[in-house]
């Protein structure tokens, strides 16, 4: 067990006399001694569902109105901490803590409920134990899993409030509390004794008081499960591992009226194991059964209520439900109720489904921890065979149309040849999910080898130092489900991204193979990384900039006022050994994984200047969520820059929080211009020829770029039936640029469905989709052929500075390593560099002719500019019917046809998620109501 980082604010395990309970409107409610508590080992508990001890202050004593039925308004983050507080003082069945912080410094309370003979000192420390040994086949026999599975309660988890606006599922969680705290009926009684239940009211206090979806630096939470960027996901997850659950319920709000539970709509990955999906659908149907109360629906217990089988999915290993299922095992479920509703009937549904979740639980617990254990022995038996789960679906009217291919793995190879930050950051991430990670201590020979990017070796030899992964682990799971390089989505129906390998995100140089091999290695426990030799006085400490991490360390140092020089050669950065100590560099470099060389010689190089960003908030950008947020997060939190808003009028006016910037970054948005008029605009380009560096982000950015004459490139028209939907792509690498420094030749970019860059006439192209054979990208991809030999990232050079230009978001959400480095060589890239320079002798004019005719060139229709729009696939024999459906919601969908398939595509300009969206979800209902075949659906 890792060493507890949350603080326990544990009531005491004996009552205290005359104990007080502090209501917000300061009344005093004093705390009669306890009845006896319903406990079967007591024997005490009564047949009456509404007796509750008076000793735990129900919901309607402390905020003076009910929970759920009657309530009127929703709770304040402050009224949840103080409530989970109260109750924990008040009820020996109860232990409350804090899970972790937000970004602003509020705290995430939780509350540990059960039998109070579980939660005497050291029970529940040795229940945790327990359950955590199920993972672990290897040291604990079947018969002794059997017993625990017999005597030891099963955990179970209600988390709320992901997305801060749908605030239902955290009140819900505080009436369930309350129920399990203070209820003395029979039926309480044999929930407490059969499980352990965790409740997270709130895990998103920050976007609930702003009342938006998003966390304080705009990330959507329900999508940073596996990168853990943000501190309240981090917290969560250490949480998890300590009490890892078997069931876990993750309350949510959509739009609309009803209700949706699963059973999921598909895709589902195929890592999942047989055992959580199966516990998910019965957990449905126990839901059905016991939805009840139903004011929202007019009083009456019908389908129409609720759905299932549509919208949510359980695919891509970032949500709520797939990581507690993947990497925990757990029944991981996304419950939403529509946000139309009356306060009151969001609030007792969301409990009814919470309730009846835990009811169902406690019933089937003996047969939950039996399955429990056989989930890792299975991983364990698939990893040492190779296996890999197959595709299934569980929609009824779907058939798997990708199935996973026959191949087998066995191990998987973290090279070290580059980007070793990452490669121990990636390390380090699958540790702290209890993935077990080992370095070689010798080279070893691969028989059989599969290079990540589509290649094959034979007799491949991985060096002494790589990092190994063998997949006869309990993780096996989770590990193909982070690492591979291709997720095989078996349908094609996509509510995110259709891939997240991780080693293709961090471009690390990754190996899997189906063959056995024992090699020779040690158990990683913990980062490599740190100053491997000391330096002179007089010399110098130094270390390649080749990585995400390095970069991270690279601003650090600046930003301490060390300072550093860089070969533009190389990417080598350098500093002297006498301004800083060994074991401040040691401690530093440790931190990020870095191995830090001294030598006898001085640092030499370019020096390095802390650079002064402003980032845009113009027109056609939200400063509250997407690619800002990421923005304002990896300068802010990763690189301690602290940058300064930059706006449309401080462009257009020329003032000194424009002017005195060194780098101007513009995130991805709407707007072609920004709102900059013709004087902004000429203000802009004399900024970046006095020596400013603008960085610009997929469609804004490269806009604005292009409507300011700072760039030739110009944007392909992508063609009818085109879906790029989160995929990784080969890219080759100009490795002469200042921004490709410590890039390889060949590398990988993430592309989400971004603008399709013709290569630039008058700068040079960093990074370029292959024209040949070597084209290569994985995930869900449709006519993706467009992209070859266009561009992906480019630097032109104006007078003594740069515009650098990615058709990608590379800081999308910040889990883009690889990316993030590109953007950090960027923003340290010299004015005046020697790669500077102008085009006089091109066809057609120089520089500022080409940029100028790109400047007038026609854009692509505005949808090319949304993050995606929606897109609907049918077979053109069905494109009359689904379009007369469409236009029962919507006049702007717009038909075009190619290859036999009809694409219906619906304007989203706010990037909606299905569950935000309006009318998608109907829409993709009364599709599938009318028997129209999908052929796919992408919104």
């Amino acid at each position: 067990m890792r060493p507890r980082t949350t603080t326990c604010r544990k009531s005491p395990y004996g009552k205290i006399a005359g104990a007080a309970v502090l209501t917000l409107t300061a009344l005093v409610l004093p705390l009669a001694s306890p009845p006896a508590y319903a406990d079967p080992g007591d024997r005490q508990c009564v047949s009456d569902p509404n007796a509750h001890a008076t000793s735990v202050p129900s919901p309607d004593q402390f905020f003076g109105f009910p929970l759920g039925k009657g309530q009127s308004r929703t709770l304040t983050s402050d009224e949840i901490r103080k409530y989970v507080e109260a109750v924990g003082h008040a009820s020996d069945r109860v232990v409350t803590g804090t899970m972790a912080h937000s970004v602003s410094g509020q705290e995430l309370p939780y509350a540990i409920v059960s039998s109070r003979h579980h939660m005497v000192p050291g029970q529940l420390k040795k229940i945790a134990s327990q359950i955590r040994s199920l993972r672990d086949p290897r040291s604990l026999r079947q018969d002794k899993a059997a017993r625990l599975a017999d005597d030891s309660p099963a955990i179970v988890w209600v988390a709320g409030n992901v997305h801060g606006g749908e605030k239902s599922g955290a009140d819900a969680a505080l009436k369930t509390l309350y129920e399990l705290a203070g209820g003395l009926s029979c039926d309480v009684a044999k929930r407490n004794e059969n499980l352990v239940t965790i409740i997270v009211p709130t895990q998103n206090p920050d976007g609930r008081e702003a009342n938006r979806r998003q966390n304080d630096y705009g990330f959507d939470l329900n999508r940073d499960w596996f990168a853990r960027t943000q501190p309240e996901t981090g917290g969560k997850i250490d949480m998890l591992r300590d009490y890892p659950p078997q069931v876990f319920v993750d309350a949510h709000e959509m739009g609309g009226r009803q209700y949706f539970f699963p059973p999921n709509a598909d895709p589902i990955h195929h890592e999942i194991a047989s055992q959580p999906v199966d516990w998910i659908n019965r957990i449905g149907a126990a839901n059905a059964a016991g939805f009840g109360y139903n004011g929202a629906c007019g009083g009456a217990v019908t389908t129409e209520c609720y759905f299932n089988y549509a919208t949510y999915d359980m695919f891509y290993m970032g949500y709520g439900d797939t990581v507690p299922a993947t990497g925990f095992g757990a029944a991981g479920m996304t419950f939403e109720k529509g946000s139309s509703s009356a306060v009151e009937d969001r609030v007792q549904q969301q409990f009814n489904t919470q309730w009846a979740t835990i009811g169902w639980a406690a019933d089937n617990k003996r047969e939950i921890l039996d399955g429990y254990y056989k989930i890792w022995q299975t991983a364990i038996e698939q990893g040492a065979a190779g296996t890999l789960e197959p595709n299934e679906v569980v929609q009824p009217t779907n058939t798997v149309q990708f199935p996973v291919p026959d191949v087998k793995v066995r191990s998987y190879f973290l090279l070290p040849d580059r980007q070793i930050g990452d490669v121990r950051r990636l390390v380090e991430r699958l540790r702290d999910m209890d993935v077990e990670v080992y370095r070689l201590k010798q080279p070893v020979t691969v028989p059989t080898a599969q290079v990540f990017g589509g290649r094959s070796a034979t007799n491949l030899s991985v060096p002494a130092g790589a990092y190994w992964i063998p997949m006869d682990q309990p993780q096996k799971h989770w590990i193909q489900a982070l690492i591979a390089e291709d997720p095989y989505v078996p349908f094609p129906y996509f509510y995110d991204v259709s891939s997240w390998s991780n080693p293709l995100l961090m471009g690390v140089g990754t190996v899997s193979t189906g063959d056995a091999l024992s090699p020779k290695a040690d158990l990683v426990k913990r980062m490599d990384g740190g100053v491997v030799s000391a330096a002179p006085s007089t010399g110098s400490y130094t270390y390649p900039m080749d990585s995400a991490a390095a970069s991270e360390l690279t601003f650090r140092l600046l930003g301490s006022g060390v300072p550093l020089s860089r070969d533009l050669g190389t990417g080598v950065v350098s500093l002297p050994a006498r301004a800083v100590t060994r074991g401040e560099l040691d401690k530093l470099a440790q931190s990020y994984g870095v191995a830090v060389e001294g030598r006898a010689t001085p640092a030499s190089g370019t020096a390095l200047r802390t650079p002064d960003v402003g980032l845009f908030a113009g027109t056609g950008i939200s400063t509250t969520s997407g690619s800002y947020g990421e923005a304002r997060y990896v300068l802010s939190e990763r690189w301690g820059l602290a940058p300064k808003t930059v706006t449309t009028a401080d462009i257009n006016d020329n003032t000194p929080a424009f002017t005195e910037r060194t780098v101007v970054l513009v995130p991805d948005g709407s707007s072609a211009n920004g709102g900059l008029n013709a004087q902004g605009l000429a203000n802009l380009k004399a900024w970046v020829a006095a020596g400013g560096t603008y960085v610009g982000l997929r469609n804004e950015g490269t806009r604005v770029a292009r409507t300011a004459g700072l760039t030739s490139t110009t944007e392909k028209t992508k063609p009818t039936g085109y879906q790029v939907i989160g995929s990784h792509f080969r890219v080759n690498v100009n490795t002469g640029s200042a921004v490709a420094l410590g890039r390889p030749a060949e590398d990988f970019q993430f592309n989400n469905g971004d603008p399709i860059l013709n290569p630039s006439q008058t700068g040079t192209n960093v990074l370029t989709y292959p024209s040949d054979d070597a084209f290569w990208s994985n995930g869900y991809t449709m006519k993706a052929d467009a992209l070859k030999g266009t561009v992906a990232l480019v630097d032109e050079p104006t007078g003594a500075g740069h515009a650098v230009l990615f058709a990608y978001n590379p800081l999308f959400r910040a889990y883009n390593e690889n990316g993030i480095h590109l953007v950090a060589n960027a923003l340290l890239q010299p004015a005046g560099s020697a790669q500077q320079r102008q085009l006089t002798a091109t066809p057609g004019g120089g520089a500022d002719a080409l940029r100028a005719a790109a400047a007038k060139a026609a854009e692509p229709d505005d949808l090319a500019g949304e993050w995606r729009p929606i897109v609907i696939q049918v077979a053109d024999a069905d494109a009359a019917r689904t379009e007369a459906l469409v236009r029962t919601y919507t006049d702007t969908g717009r038909t075009a046809s190619a290859d036999g398939s009809s694409y219906i595509t619906i304007p989203n300009p706010e990037g909606l998620a299905a569950d935000e969206h309006p009318f998608l979800r109907d829409l993709v209902r009364d599709l599938n109501g009318a028997g129209i075949p999908l052929r796919s659906v992408v919104g």
